[in-house]
């Protein structure tokens, strides 16, 4: 407590931090305002059946990242995702598409055009999304939702739809601008932070519906509800573990003598993380599981329907079966496509570097890449049990909404969210020559999709 209280001391000794911390949480604020400026023409008191529609499952989820926003029907409603979305798309075809390989590679200017790009996926992403929206949200109000200023929720004008559409994708833009301030002006990747501040802003409201539940419903009292803190404590350490994870390979440079100057003579090591590829394995592997859903909604057969049912029940096993394995699959996949053994093994040969015992160029690329199998192999099964843990720990009674914080890609973002603002404010501390926010001074930051 004392070291927590002189930290805080120190925080606010240094000018510039101070202002940041600020400024940050001044913009959370106001995100977390707009979440609740309902759209215009909709009766803010006749949701309850959106809200129940958004209790659990994938809108549930969408939901949770909104921080709420989608079951208030906000002006905020379709959140960040759609610019997530957008930079997912992007990413995938920097892998694939050399113009966008050129573009990653111009530095800078090349990093600007991409960023515009995204913006512009964004807004035609937002475009297709908000039409969906807005024909759910008029199907689950009732008829006396019809307000005295618009009558068009129940019975929808094209005004209505035109102007809420345009509300929607305007406010999407709004919280990515949102976003970028925090990044440039306040602590943090502003887009990353605000999914997490969605993630916590739900948080209070699942532990006490688990506590009612538990109280009143359930049974098991008190005592079990510590238990599920105590296990959720465990999960939470796991995906601790699960970010920071790193195998250090050690890089011997050779001396080099250039007139009266001596290069190179030192060890250093490269990190190799034991989950380099983050949460985009489980991204991946969802959007593949949402297909029998999609596929039973074109077709009449009773076998396809039953097939859906199987692999649609977030509960059963082959569902979570299934998607594990594409989750552990995915990992390898996607660590082959970013971690290049050959190029890393070129790059220490153009420095003089090498490896302790392994020749350099084809030997240490085949080292690096047998390491990096035998690393993702533990960290590709810790992250299909960190996704499966919602449906795990819902198997034995504990509510949709509590559950979603056990795992998944919420769990993930929470987790490398915290350590990267943490990571930030140190480096303020320690810049200045004060003590970090552990007696390490050492808080790593996470592996995952760049949100910013």
């Amino acid at each position: 407590m004392k070291r927590l209280i002189q930290t805080i001391r120190n925080i606010y000794k240094i000018d510039e931090l101070r202002k940041r911390i600020g400024y940050t949480i001044g913009i959370v604020l106001l995100y977390r305002l707009g979440s609740y400026v309902v759209l215009p023409g909709v009766d803010p008191n006749q949701l309850a059946n959106l809200q129940n529609q958004t209790s659990g499952g994938l809108l549930g989820l969408l939901n949770m990242f909104s921080g709420g926003a989608f079951s208030n029907a906000s002006i905020f409603a379709l959140g960040i995702m759609p610019y997530i979305s957008a930079s997912i798309v992007v990413q995938l075809l920097g892998m694939a598409i050399p113009y966008f390989q050129k573009l990653q590679k111009e530095g800078e200017s090349g990093r600007k055009k991409i960023n515009q790009i995204t913006r512009y996926l964004t807004v035609v992403i937002t475009g297709f999304q908000a039409p969906g929206y807005i024909a759910n949200l008029v199907s689950q109000l009732p008829a006396s939702a019809i307000t005295p200023f618009d009558p068009a929720v129940t019975s929808p004008t094209t005004f209505f739809w035109v102007s809420s559409v345009i509300i929607l994708i305007s406010g999407t833009l709004f919280v990515m601008w949102l976003g970028e301030r925090i990044t440039d002006k306040g602590i943090g990747n502003g887009i990353s932070l605000i999914i997490m501040i969605g993630i916590i802003a739900r948080l209070p409201f699942a532990l006490f519906g688990e506590l009612v539940s538990r109280m009143e419903q359930k049974g098991g009292g008190l005592v079990i509800f510590i238990v599920e803190l105590a296990v959720l404590v465990g999960v939470i350490l796991i995906s601790i573990l699960l970010v920071q994870g790193t195998r250090k390979i050690p890089v011997q440079y050779a001396k080099r003598i250039v007139g009266n100057k001596q290069y190179g003579g030192v060890r250093q090591y490269i990190p190799l993380k034991v989950n380099a590829a983050g949460v985009m394995p489980i991204i991946f592997a969802q959007a593949i599981m949402f297909l029998p859903l999609t596929l039973a909604g074109f077709a009449q057969s009773e076998a396809l329907s039953g097939f859906a049912a199987t692999f649609t029940n977030v509960h059963g096993f082959w569902y979570n079966f299934v998607f594990a394995v594409l989750i552990i699959v995915f990992t390898y996949f996607y660590t082959a496509i970013t971690i290049n053994p050959n190029q890393m093994a070129e790059d220490m040969k153009k420095n003089n570097g090498f490896i302790p015992g392994v020749k350099p160029g084809k030997k240490t690329a085949d080292f690096i890449d047998q390491i990096m199998s035998r690393i993702t192999l533990p960290g590709s099964l810790f992250l299909a049990f960190v996704a499966i843990m919602p449906s795990l720990v819902g198997n034995i009674g504990i509510t949709q909404q509590f559950a979603n914080f056990y795992g998944g890609t919420s769990l993930l973002i929470l987790v490398g969210v915290v350590l990267d603002t943490l990571q930030q404010i140190e480096s303020h501390l320690l810049m200045r020559h004060y003590d970090g926010l552990t007696k390490s001074g050492r808080i790593k930051g996470r592996s995952s999709i760049n949100m910013s």
